[in-house]
């Protein structure tokens, strides 16, 4: 794999190079698809993956099962819709594409967003997660406000599938 921060198909890791490094390399590998540390533990510990189909499949299970502390772990990692992230790393660059309709909000439209994010923060503790990709401000800016209705519990497992559909993508740019 290359230093490039794109996430290329040329730059990705075969599974079966993943079954086989050292737990530590591995777990470095998943760092960018995903933050929570007993989620990369667990799915190094999980191998031999095999194939990508696996891999994503255990990967899913095991977000299912992500208790809250470990889920805000995850979160940490992740820019409010809207934020600009300015890191030079796999992470950072993966977040900026994967947000890519927010780039040029009309100032308006950018302290709508900010409002609703302020408030679904301060709603559910956390930062509002979505999986951004192929989502305009407007789908995204109609969801935050929708799931504001949404009891703790139910936004905790509407978080759990929206981060396996980033960690999914991230993964895919990851392995082949």
């Amino acid at each position: 794999m290359t230093a490039d921060e794109t996430g290329t198909a040329d730059e990705t890791v075969a599974v079966a190079e993943f079954d086989r490094i050292a737990a530590e390399d591995a777990s470095e590998l998943l760092r960018p698809c995903c933050a929570s540390t007993r989620w990369r533990a667990a799915l190094v510990g999980a191998r031999p993956m095999h194939t990508f189909a696996n891999l994503s499949r255990v990967s899913d299970e095991l977000i299912a099962t992500l208790g809250v502390v470990e889920l805000a772990e995850a979160l940490s990692a992740h820019p409010r819709i809207g934020d600009r992230t300015t890191g030079s790393d796999r992470e950072s660059a993966w977040s900026r594409r994967e947000q890519s309709a927010t780039a040029a909000l009309p100032t308006s439209v950018r302290r709508q967003l900010v409002q609703a994010n302020r408030a679904y923060e301060q709603r559910f503790d956390q930062v509002f997660l979505i999986c951004a990709t192929g989502l305009s401000t407007e789908q995204m800016l109609q969801a935050l406000q929708a799931r504001m209705a949404n009891p703790v519990l139910v936004e905790q497992q509407v978080v759990r599938v929206e981060l396996a559909k980033i960690v999914r993508l991230r993964l895919a740019k990851t392995f082949r």
